[in-house]
Parts: structure tokens; C-alpha cells; sequence
């Protein structure tokens, strides 16, 4: 147990360096300072700030109906408001509590416990989900590299990638994984859509820092760095999104200190949201319980299977 508990330690604290260490490479190598960032907060337009904030509320609506549809295609029966309570919840523990299990392992603990439900199953259906949010973030990246003509690449090798690689990706769900074909255009339509979401939001922060350029190459940057983000060995993404930012407006010639700022006020947007969900840790309640499992007893019981 103490190992256990040393290694999660270890985990958080490798996981907060490397964001440090990311970060300051980043105010280094691109001569951007925090009093640049101060000032463009400063001047950066309220409404469309709120207009961003309220995009990534879109976003996590329908991130949580796409999740939702693939709970009923295991045979969860969820309420819209209550499986959108539990992303809440989740998108707390992804953003902050570095180290930890992450939301999604956090939702499957909590599904399998309290409604007696396979744990096998509730991983599939939030694999499942991820994989239909990367679908949808690669098909709308991929439709920006068609507005993007430094990038040198023909029109139809994006559409045909797209084409085939949906193909593909539908067989394959159709011929192993059946329970998720009978809602697959619905949600795949959902994933699409809170993709949508986090681009418009991206948008948003553009005019609320008073840019009036092309957006396509910031978009694509911003979607690449999302891809990033994934990585576990940082807090959320943070840090190597901005790396990735900053090299990419090195690459296509843009404003770093612009591409920079969209990368940390997206966190700061997508970070206040994540907020609301520490409320059902103080009234656990709401999620039909008395009393919520801590992290720790959540990993504990994970490594405890896997042992």
C-alpha cells in the first residue's frame, strides 16, 4: 500500500515538472513574457470571452449526450441531466487532480458500483466515446488542411483520408463491436458536433483578442494541440498544447504571442466549467448518493484488479 501510494505521489509530481518544464520553454524560446498576456486579458473583448465560455458549455452538452448514447448501447439508462452531472464531475477530476485516475476512470468506478453494471462495459462505452471525439477532431482538422495552402497537400488527399478512413472505422465497429452500430450516426453526429463546439470557441477567443486575420491556421494549430493534449504525462494537456501552439506559428509565420494566448485561455475557459463539478463533491447528493469514493480509493481498487 505505502508503494502504491508512493507511486502516485511520484506521478503527480513528475506530472507538474513536466508542465512546468513545458511551459518555461515555451516563455523562453518564444520571448513572450506574463506581463504580454496581462495586457492582452486586459484589452481582450468581454462579450466574446463570455461567448467562448458558453461555446465550451456547448461543447460539454453534447460531449455528454454522445456519451450518453453510447451507455444506452450497453444498457445504462441514464437521464440526460444526470449522466451530464457525472461529466461535470468528471471533467473536475481530469483537469484538477494531476496524477490521479482522470474522469473517466473516476465515471467508471462510480457507474459499475452504483448500478451493479460490468466494469468491462462501462470501459468500452467510454473508450468508444474518446475514439468517436478523435474521429470527429481528425475530420475537421482535416477539412482545415483544404484552407491551408502552405501545407502543399491536394485537396482530395484530406476528403480521401476522411472517406476511407470513416469506412473503415464503421466496419470495424459493425463486424466486433455490434451493440454500438444501432446508435453510431447519432452519435458520431454528437461528436462531430461538440468538436464544432471547441472550434467556434477557439473562434471566439480570436475576436475577443481583436483578431481580424485568417483563422484557419490558428484553428488548426488549436486542433492539433488538442490531439496533444491527450498525453498523460502532464496537467490536462497544459504546457505541451502551448509547445505545440508555438512551434506551429513559428512554422506557418503567425503571431506566437496570439497563438499562445488562445492555447492558455482556452485552459482558463475549459478550466472554469471543469469547476462546477467539484459541487458534487461537497453535495454528493445530486448524483444520488450520500457519500462519493475519493481518488484514492478509486485507484487503490483499480490496481487492486489489475493485481
Amino acid at each position: 500500500m505505502a508503494q502504491k501510494r508512493t507511486w502516485r505521489i511520484l506521478k503527480t509530481a513528475l506530472q507538474i515538472c513536466v508542465t512546468a518544464g513545458a511551459l518555461y520553454w515555451v516563455f523562453r524560446t518564444s520571448e513572450i513574457n506574463p506581463n504580454d498576456i496581462k495586457e492582452a486579458l486586459i484589452k481582450a473583448n468581454p462579450a466574446f470571452l463570455a461567448a467562448a465560455f458558453i461555446a465550451y458549455g456547448g461543447y460539454a452538452v453534447f460531449a455528454s449526450l454522445r456519451l450518453n448514447g453510447f451507455f444506452k448501447g450497453i444498457g445504462l439508462q441514464l437521464s440526460e441531466r444526470y449522466n451530464f452531472k457525472l461529466f461535470l464531475l468528471g471533467l473536475f477530476y481530469n483537469l484538477f487532480l494531476p496524477g490521479g485516475i482522470g474522469g473517466d476512470g473516476y465515471k467508471i468506478y462510480f457507474l459499475r458500483r452504483k448500478f451493479k453494471i460490468k466494469g468491462r462495459k462501462v470501459l468500452s462505452a467510454v473508450f468508444f466515446d474518446r475514439l468517436s471525439g478523435l474521429w470527429a477532431l481528425c475530420l475537421i482538422t482535416s477539412a482545415l488542411v483544404i484552407f491551408i495552402p502552405r501545407l502543399q497537400v491536394p485537396n482530395e488527399v484530406p476528403i480521401l483520408l476522411v472517406i476511407v478512413g470513416t469506412i473503415a472505422y464503421y466496419a470495424t465497429i459493425r463486424r466486433y463491436f455490434p451493440d454500438y452500430t444501432q446508435r453510431f450516426f447519432s452519435t458520431h453526429a454528437k461528436a462531430l458536433a461538440a468538436q464544432s463546439m471547441q472550434v467556434i470557441c477557439a473562434i471566439c477567443l480570436l475576436y475577443a483578442l481583436q483578431y481580424d486575420g485568417k483563422f484557419s491556421p490558428y484553428l488548426f494549430m488549436f486542433l492539433l494541440s488538442s490531439l496533444v493534449a491527450v498525453v498523460p504525462f502532464t496537467v490536462s494537456g497544459l504546457g505541451l498544447r502551448e509547445i505545440v501552439n508555438v512551434a506551429g506559428a513559428q512554422y506557418f509565420h503567425m503571431d506566437e504571442r496570439l497563438a499562445l494566448l488562445i492555447s492558455l485561455l482556452f485552459y482558463v475557459v475549459s478550466a472554469a466549467l471543469a469547476a462546477s463539478g467539484a459541487y458534487f463533491i461537497f453535495r454528493p447528493q445530486g448524483l444520488g448518493t450520500d457519500k462519493l469514493p475519493t481518488s484514492e480509493e478509486v485507484e487503490t481498487a483499480n490496481e487492486d484488479e489489475r493485481d
